[in-house]
């Protein structure tokens, strides 16, 4: 495989295109996210289709579309199917056990614990949807000024708070102490900051911020740091690896405001790796429900992604994937377990389908094998 200087991997968080093995394990025997949103008027992806979409094992239902791009379907390794596990099996590092969730609540010593360290109260302490929670507490939290505290399926410590009440930065603190606390058996995935604003039913800000636990080991970000290559972060990846790795990093709003930023850095001068998360597809769309909206969001990203591989560079090369599923169309709220497409495009790129791989952790190797600095 020919070499190259610049790696765009873009992860469609939630972007899942079914058939996961162990499925039935995890009580996702049935979702897949792809073929529920293809079902929606506004699914329109001919420019993905364009570089072999399609091609991907048990896609073909999308329909015709010439093979331009290595592509594969994957199966993942890690014990898990949330967005932390998932990019660090991406980045090459395998799960064998699940982080810890808390279907029940989380323990009063924990509670009691962040709550003297914060000087607040705690509020609900159980498994809850964002939106829901805020509707339910908002206002008890408004009188009282306690801290919602919630969780989900995912391995998760969630504080909801209004603005008004506990500023962004002041709850981004709150977060650091919960981040300090969750350790050990209690060390969740990640602390999620979930500002809130308005009058009921109240509506969630886009000053979400994640507090992550550190990889259990090195990931690819790390080596490529260590040889001196650019690491750049887009959006959530600067909180999913609690910053290790990465040399440079930008937060973004919205999927249009990632994009717009991954553009930005096309067109500058770099050498190593940018590595995308493209969130609403998950937190607005997938958690939520919305097949119509998810669909919709898809389609702009294939516009977008048009433009994006005209203006790609010789030496270029382009990675899509996912990290999990999250099927609106299915039961619940949560993440579904699925298989994930790989997608690899560029000019020094062999059109190839490569069938069914097991482990995310694929793509680290590819990018390990493809990326030069010289």
């Amino acid at each position: 495989m020919k070499k190259t200087k610049r790696v765009f991997l873009i992860v469609l968080d939630s972007c899942g295109i079914g058939n996961a093995p162990d499925a039935k394990d995890f009580g996702d025997y049935g979702a897949n996210t792809i073929k529920s949103i293809s079902q929606s008027k506004e699914f329109n992806i001919d420019n993905l289709l364009s570089i072999g979409f399609s091609h991907i094992d048990g896609l073909s239902y999308l329909g015709d579309g010439a093979l331009k791009s290595k592509v594969a379907r994957l199966c993942e390794k890690s014990k898990g199917k949330d967005t932390t596990i998932g990019h660090w099996e991406i980045a090459g590092v395998v799960s064998e056990k699940p982080l810890p969730t808390f279907p029940n609540g989380f323990p009063e010593s924990i509670l009691k614990e962040f709550s003297d360290k914060t000087g607040r109260g705690v509020i609900c302490n159980k498994t809850y949807s964002g939106t829901e929670v805020i509707k339910e507490y908002g206002e008890e939290h408004l009188k009282t000024g306690a801290l919602i505290v919630y969780t989900s399926a995912d391995s998760v410590f969630q504080i909801a708070a209004h603005e008004s009440i506990v500023p962004p930065e002041k709850l981004y603190e709150y977060c650091r102490i919960a981040r300090d606390i969750l350790k050990g058996d209690f060390g969740v995935g990640r602390v999620i900051a979930r500002p809130f604003e308005g009058e009921y039913p109240f509506k969630r800000t886009p000053r979400r911020h994640d507090f992550s636990i550190e990889p259990p080991k090195e990931t690819m970000l790390d080596e490529f740091k260590s040889k001196g290559f650019d690491v750049i972060g887009v959006g959530k990846i600067h909180d999913i690896f609690a910053g290790k790795g990465l040399t440079e990093y930008v937060f973004t709003q919205n999927n249009a405001d990632g994009m717009n930023k991954t553009t930005e850095y096309q067109n500058k001068d770099f050498k190593g790796l940018c590595f995308v998360n493209l969130v609403d597809f998950d937190m607005v769309y997938g958690h939520r429900r919305d097949v119509d909206g998810y669909a919709k969001a898809l389609t702009e990203f294939d516009r977008w992604l048009g433009d994006f591989v005209g203006n790609m560079r010789e030496d270029d090369a382009l990675i899509i994937t996912a990290d999990h599923g999250c099927d609106p169309a299915f039961k619940g709220t949560d993440h579904t377990r699925e298989c994930v497409p790989f997608i690899l495009y560029g000019n020094s790129i062999e059109p190839e389908n490569l069938g069914t791989i097991e482990g995310y952790d694929y793509i680290s190797k590819i990018v390990k094998e493809i990326l030069v600095k010289e």
